[in-house]
């Protein structure tokens, strides 16, 4: 007899592992009867999971993280036994825009960018019209990655340039009717906005963060501690989704499942594009490949690492303007739980890795790394601007940022 769990999500490429573990059967083979619920912004997803409508949810990694400590509400702790990818956002601005930080027909360097973009922002800052940029929510990677570009390049946010919120599906709008002039989102939505003329991308979150983290998949912890057998068996369920995705193969197959009315309701050709790393950067431009940019399975992509939920927690002492906590860096650590991912995979064919935390930052090529189980390489893991992520010294870590 199989158990049923409700999973709420946007209709974003990155929700495609559960949506393809119940499509391909393997959460049936697992025992496990998946039930989904879309929503149209962060907000509702998390409402939803904190009051019961859902058991667990496609999630951006930080908000679980704020909802644990008590950011914006009351506190409820969520835990995180796998993460649904990592990356696959870009930086979209306005055509006129675009054209002036950015090589033609192709995404810039972060670096090169920033330092065009600081210009113009200063200009506009100048003239009291700040450039104003769209994230999907105050807490989330989107958020984070933008800031963390920008801060790097010279350009601060909150003072030199203006940050808002807009849900997914409206980031292509907002930028079409002028409301922004530029967004950070997943996919297909910087595609849509391309699509429209509304946009040209001029980034990656990839080329910000090598390997960074994106969404999770979040429970309220007593929910996990309830029917941890169940969540055990829909992860070996999602990482059989996660081998199917990357095999290209099966990206026909999967982008048309995806691109379903109840899922994505999308184009399927978009969607393609966006699991083979190619994007239309300009409308009537070529098909760009980014290696890597929406990542998934390979290297340990859905272990929860602790050291990514410690990093979150950085970003959101510097951006929320809070004091350093060391119990509440615990806290946002102990959100991320490899001990159940092991524990689910231990004894199948999935490599696990030796360790719960690494240095984020600080592979520069191919590395062998020790194992509990399988064999494991992974590869670059770098941000931009070259500066690593020591989890065992998250203070000196935020004093040295800009």
């Amino acid at each position: 007899m199989s158990t049923e769990l409700t999973i709420g999500f946007l209709p974003l490429v990155d929700a495609c592992l559960p949506i393809l573990a119940h499509e391909h059967g393997f959460a049936e083979e697992q025992g496990v009867s998946l039930r989904f619920v879309k929503d149209m912004s962060w907000a509702t997803v998390l409402d939803r999971l904190l009051y019961g409508h859902s058991d667990a949810a496609h999630l951006i990694a930080p908000l679980a993280i704020a909802a644990t400590l008590g950011r914006g509400r009351p506190a409820q702790p969520l835990s995180v036994p796998f993460v649904l990818g990592l990356n696959g956002n870009a930086i979209t601005l306005r055509p006129e825009l675009a054209r002036q930080v950015r090589p033609e027909g192709q995404m810039g360097m972060p670096a090169e960018v920033g330092a065009a973009l600081k210009v113009i922002a200063d200009e506009r800052r100048a003239a009291g019209k700040p450039l104003t940029f769209g994230v999907v929510h105050r807490y989330s990677s989107h958020n984070y990655m933008l800031r963390y570009w920008l801060a790097a390049c010279g350009i601060r946010p909150d003072h030199d340039v203006e940050i808002s919120t807009v849900p997914p599906p409206f980031c292509a709008d907002a930028l079409k009717q002028g409301e922004v002039d530029g967004i950070c989102v997943g996919e297909p939505w910087n595609s849509v906005a391309v699509e429209q003329g509304a946009g040209e991308i001029v980034l990656s979150s990839a080329q910000i963060w090598r390997r960074g983290v994106e969404k999770v998949l979040a429970l309220r912890e007593n929910v996990l501690e309830e029917k941890r057998e169940s969540v055990e068996r829909l992860i070996r369920a999602l990482c059989k989704a996660g081998a199917h995705f990357v095999d290209p193969a099966n990206w026909d197959l999967n982008a048309n499942i995806l691109a379903r009315s109840e899922y994505l309701d999308g184009s399927a050709a978009l969607i393609h594009r966006a699991i083979s790393d190619r994007l239309l950067i300009a409308r009537g431009g070529p098909v760009v490949h980014y290696p890597d940019f929406m990542f998934q399975y390979r290297e340990a992509a859905n272990f929860p690492w602790v050291s990514q939920a410690e990093w979150l927690y950085t970003q959101m002492v510097r951006w929320d303007g809070i004091t350093y906590d060391a119990g509440h860096a615990r806290k946002a650590g102990r959100v991320f739980r490899p001990d159940v991912y092991r524990s689910a995979l231990l004894g199948t064919g999935e490599p696990l890795p030796g360790a719960s935390s690494k240095v984020e930052g600080s592979l520069r090529q191919k590395t062998s790394v020790s194992t509990q189980q399988g064999v494991m390489t992974l590869e670059s893991n770098r941000f931009f601007d070259g500066i690593a992520f020591d989890p065992a010294d998250l203070p000196g870590y935020i004093a040295k940022l800009p």
